[in-house]
């Protein structure tokens, strides 16, 4: 019965109490109608001349319609306030409590929803509004630490070229490079520390623009193979400088295409070579890179033969901000952004990136890219013709 209560429409509740305002007075007035009739009716087998008489069944007449009277207005009140309380107090005292809690901060209160119709609908909004309010707070909350482990991680890092470019700025000013062989490798360390900072304040804006999908990407036919031999030799240059051993391999043909933004491709591959460079082991050092066919897509690995990840951290390190254990005890730990910033870029490319890894063998990037079907225009196709 309370079910079947709770059920009903405000409108039709309230058509329910209206209709029941109506009834009641009517039901009042035909049961005083009827007791008039009996009384009548009793009245017939009296003497009327006896005064007596007539004022007993007076008495009791009004006795009867007064009891009745009363008995059918106190059972409408109690009809009435218990439909009250059911259809409109109980929902109201639930809802005030959840959102007593919800002021409180407490976003795991819940209702449990009986209702149906307008209720039920007010009770699924809240419940709505609940669930959003606990994601938005728990984003909120993991967003402040991840900033304050950004703040950290950025400090770390600028801490350490800055501190060598003021050491050697201090020795250039007090004059301990004395010679002019001292001098040349003071001010290339600090060129290339300067450089180290400014790389580190274009990835931080970089990150900035792909968080905020603001990269204004250039897409457009890029050539595999001519492609990655212009980045291996411009990579191959540093990486010589530090005794790393760079190979690759191009198992593809030569007129295989993508469609990709040269310039964020090429921050992918840099940005993998980074990491790569940072966590090696400084002694017979390499880095292969491989492309290779794939179906319809083409397959590019970038491996070395570094310190390695955990298989715990394994599945972790494109999360932003994220460092490994090494990376933390490493004085060139990054702010944990690059390999995020790799991982955006192959999938707004439309590709798709994993790792894999031995701790203490080294670590390998794949990533697979969708090869482009290159096709002649007909005037390519009649100029051919034509020099044939």
């Amino acid at each position: 019965m309370k079910t079947k209560l709770t059920n009903i429409s405000l409108s039709a509740r309230l058509v329910c109490l209206s209709v029941a305002m109506v009834l009641i007075p009517i039901a009042v007035t035909g049961i005083s109608f009827i007791m008039v009739v009996k009384f009548i009716n009793r009245t017939e087998d009296f003497q009327i001349e006896s005064v007596l008489a007539g004022q007993q069944i007076a008495q009791i007449f009004m006795i009867d319609m007064v009891t009745c009277i009363v008995a059918i207005l106190l059972i409408t009140v109690i009809v009435m306030q218990r439909l009250l309380r059911i259809w409109f107090v109980q929902p109201i005292d639930e809802l005030k409590e959840a959102m007593g809690n919800i002021a409180e901060g407490n976003l795991d209160y819940t209702l449990e929803n009986e209702y149906t119709a307008e209720m039920g609908a007010l009770f699924r909004h809240y419940e709505d509004m609940r669930q959003r309010l606990k994601e938005s707070t728990e984003e909120a909350i993991e967003n402040e630490q991840i900033n304050r482990e950004l703040i950290s991680n950025i400090s770390h890092d600028l801490k350490t070229p800055i501190t060598s470019i003021r050491g050697y700025v201090e020795g250039i000013m007090d004059g301990v490079a004395d010679t002019p062989e001292k001098m040349d490798r003071y001010i290339r360390t600090i060129y290339n520390k300067s450089n180290e900072l400014n790389g580190m304040i274009n990835e931080l804006t970089l990150y900035s623009s792909i968080d905020q999908n603001r990269v204004p990407y250039n897409f457009r036919p890029v050539n595999v193979c001519s492609f990655f031999e212009d980045c291996v030799d411009e990579a191959g240059l540093e990486l010589e400088a530090e005794n790393i051993h760079l190979t690759y391999h191009c198992e593809v043909p030569d007129s295989s295409m993508i469609i990709a933004d040269p310039e964020q491709l090429r921050r992918v591959v840099n940005n993998i070579i980074s990491n790569s460079r940072k966590y090696r082991r400084k002694e017979n050092d390499r880095i292969d890179i491989r492309i290779l066919d794939h179906e319809d897509s083409i397959k590019f690995e970038i491996e070395d033969n570094g310190i390695g990840i955990g298989k715990k951290e394994l599945p972790h390190i494109f999360e932003r901000f994220y460092r490994t254990d090494a990376s933390r005890s490493s004085s060139t730990g990054g702010s944990g952004i690059g390999l995020s910033i790799v991982k955006k870029v192959i999938e707004d490319h439309g590709g798709s990136i994993w790792a894999t890894s031995e701790e203490g063998e080294g670590t390998c990037i794949h990533f697979l890219l969708k090869k482009h079907l290159y096709r002649k225009s007909n005037s390519q196709t009649a100029e051919e013709g034509e020099a044939l």
